[in-house]
């Protein structure tokens, strides 16, 4: 019998993978995603400067 164990994951991981999710959902690509959601950027500021017609490479210039 094989036994797993799994690690609850702490907080601050759970935070990161959701905003890593909106983000991605926004339409990041998942490299400028993953940089944004382990930051300080703030996430509704990173989805609306997309929603406002801002590219993703010049909105995590800007929040970044």
């Amino acid at each position: 019998m094989t036994q797993t164990t799994e690690f609850p994951h702490s907080e601050q991981e759970k935070v990161d993978s959701w905003r890593l999710h909106v983000l991605i959902e926004a339409g990041y690509p998942s490299e400028l995603a993953e940089k944004l959601a382990h930051s300080d950027a703030d996430l509704h500021q990173a989805v609306e400067l997309i929603t406002a017609g801002c590219s993703h490479e010049t909105a995590a210039a800007i929040l970044l």
